[in-house]
């Protein structure tokens, strides 16, 4: 599942985002959701959420 619209987003699933420095290597990060921070209901980088460790990104991946 792809990363773009809100609605597939839970807090506390498991995704892979790429961090703002790691946007032009493509470098995925995975966590465990604990925020999503994008408010609309779809991006077309993908919707931004807080990992439980602190760190922001966009969601590529939803496993």
């Amino acid at each position: 599942m792809n990363g773009t619209k809100r609605a597939n987003i839970m807090i506390g699933a498991e995704v892979s985002i790429v961090l703002k420095q790691d946007q032009r290597s493509g470098k995925l990060t995975q966590g465990i959701v604990a925020k999503i921070l994008t408010n609309s209901a779809n991006h077309p980088h993908g919707i931004k959420v807080r990992l439980q460790d602190g760190q922001v990104g966009r969601v590529k991946e939803i496993h």
